[in-house]
């Protein structure tokens, strides 16, 4: 009896012992994974997403985070991406202040480093703070000095998007033919990186253009496919850009019937980016 106690005894340490080592794997490959999560470059990713959907708290831990390690390791390009997200989370509190003290790290980035992208990436969110501010003028400056860095420097993306951005000053100026032009190079430019592109953050642009020509239905049309597609490609635009799109939205219910409203959403389920752009961008 006492034997097959112990034998029972041993069947449990070995039981016990095999689970802890278990969990130790486990745990260990649980931190393994975790490290990897939290690297500079999915911390940055994370900070946009949580920006885009408006948890600006988070959004900034992850960015002072990677400006620490940059810091820490000497490295330039997490220091300047960190700088860069930052200056992208002052917009949603319109905090001019920050701004310009996360303005001039990049700028002594730019000094410092040779990379004149700094200078781009500075003046781009400069545009973007005074267009939401409504200075038109200011932005149309930052615009225009960052589509010339970013042109001589080959940053395409950046060359694409502010075409996209300048077209809202154009409009809000009342140059409707100059952000007619611009809109097009957008999607010209879009085509030209990606054939198979059927951008539909390019439609803001487009509401804002119709809804300010008095084109309320269209607008409204063009509105409708933007959120539609927005939905079923999971994406979320940042403030400079939504800040139109809503206007357009409260603008024309308060023009249209309720009845027109609805007739235009039904039809417009079966729209896309390209019919649109070839209905309002001839």
């Amino acid at each position: 009896m006492r034997k097959v106690s112990i034998f029972i005894m041993m069947i449990t340490v070995v039981v016990i012992t095999s689970c802890n080592m278990h969990t130790e794997k486990l745990e260990g490959k649980q931190t393994e994974e975790q490290f990897v999560e939290d690297s500079p470059r999915e911390m940055l990713n994370k900070a946009y997403q949580l920006f885009k959907e408006g948890n600006d708290e988070e959004s900034v831990k992850l960015a002072n985070r990677v400006l620490e390690i940059g810091r820490e390791t000497k490295n330039d390009t997490l220091i300047g991406k960190a700088l860069t997200s930052l200056c992208r989370n002052s917009q949603r509190k319109l905090d001019t202040i920050r701004l310009a003290e996360l303005s001039s790290e990049l700028k002594d980035l730019a000094a410092s480093s040779g990379d004149q992208k700094w200078l781009m990436y500075m003046a781009h969110m400069n545009a973007e703070m005074w267009r939401l501010i409504g200075n038109m003028n200011r932005a149309e400056d930052f615009y225009n000095e960052s589509m010339k860095i970013s042109f001589e420097t080959g940053s395409m993306g950046m060359f694409t998007i502010d075409h996209f951005n300048k077209s809202f000053v154009s409009i809000a100026k009342g140059d409707f033919e100059t952000a007619k032009e611009l809109i097009k190079k957008y999607y010209k430019l879009r085509k030209e990186q990606d054939p198979k592109s059927e951008d539909a953050y390019g439609l803001i642009a487009l509401a804002y253009l119709l809804e300010q020509q008095g084109n309320y239905e269209g607008a409204h049309e063009v509105a409708e496919v933007t959120r539609r597609l927005f939905k079923e490609q999971n994406l979320f635009p940042e403030p400079p850009d939504e800040k139109p799109l809503l206007m357009v939205e409260q603008k024309v219910k308060e023009v249209l019937s309720p009845t027109i409203l609805l007739e235009i959403s039904e039809k417009s389920n079966s729209e896309s980016v390209s019919s649109l752009l070839e209905k309002y961008l001839k």
